[in-house]
């Protein structure tokens, strides 16, 4: 629903990147992720990640970032280890190679087929291969403080109106807490999960998130009875200091690629 084409994408990547990046780079610490790996980044965004794996892998590694729409990425300049591809992971056969580490960070969620690009996620791993998955519960995001209960009210009417939007198109905003079972299933070992949240008070780079999101799809949500008005009234409250909401929980999921077929738990 968020098409990454849209000037809005580059407000969007800036607040993930605040927000997220610093959790997402400890997540792929504790996969290991060292010097010589070869690395896939799915869905790389602005690239920041992408960059900062080609850094820890050093000149030895390599690192493939895919992006749907590579042109943020692209205004980056990158280590000569790290290549930038044009590439949809729903139609586009995956880069050649076993890679060490696959990622991909708020993806899946977004995708009808995000079962079967997880299977294709898992065999394009060596033997003994780690996946790291990163995804939103958007299910729980309650109002920690509002100047008044009209407020809470506002938010939650606006918030549930986006949800259902991105239903519509296919995602599956409750997709963060289905993620270890469906990377069970598709014969991931030693799985493992963290979630982290935050607060986010009015006028913080993390709750502008919910601005550059409603922007871009105001149109969708007059249809769905969200009006500019009452559009207008949701921004501002996004920028009052006495308004905190909690962020959306990104939970990482961890698993590897059993080395042989008959490997148990």
């Amino acid at each position: 629903m968020f098409d990454s084409a849209r000037g809005e994408a580059a407000g969007r990547f800036a607040a993930l990147e605040a927000c997220y990046d610093p959790v997402s780079q400890q997540q792929l610490i504790r996969t290991g992720l060292g010097a010589g790996w070869s690395c896939l980044e799915v869905g790389g965004g602005s690239g920041s990640l992408g960059h900062w794996m080609g850094a820890r892998v050093g000149a030895g590694g390599r690192v493939i970032v895919t992006e749907i729409e590579p042109r943020w990425a692209a205004s980056r300049e990158r280590p000569a280890q790290v290549r930038l591809v044009r590439h949809d992971v729903v139609r586009d056969p995956l880069p050649d190679g076993d890679f060490d580490l696959i990622h991909a960070r708020l993806v899946l969620l977004h995708l009808p087929e995000r079962l079967a690009v997880l299977d294709r996620l898992v065999a394009a791993l060596r033997p003994g291969g780690r996946l790291l998955l990163e995804e939103f519960d958007c299910g729980w995001t309650p109002v920690l403080a509002a100047p008044d209960s009209a407020s809470t009210a506002l938010f939650e009417r606006v918030h549930q109106a986006l949800l259902g939007l991105l239903e519509g198109a296919g995602a599956d905003p409750l997709w963060g807490r289905r993620v270890l079972g469906a990377m069970a299933r598709a014969g991931l070992r030693e799985l493992s999960a963290t979630t982290y949240a935050e607060a986010w008070p009015g006028g913080s780079r993390g709750i502008d998130l919910h601005r550059h999101n409603t922007e871009q799809v105001a149109a969708d949500l007059a249809v769905a009875g969200i009006g500019a008005a009452e559009l207008a009234d949701f921004h501002r409250l996004l920028r009052d200091p006495e308004f905190v909401v909690n962020s959306y929980p990104l939970v990482s999921v961890r698993g590897r690629r059993p080395l042989r077929p008959e490997e148990t738990p």
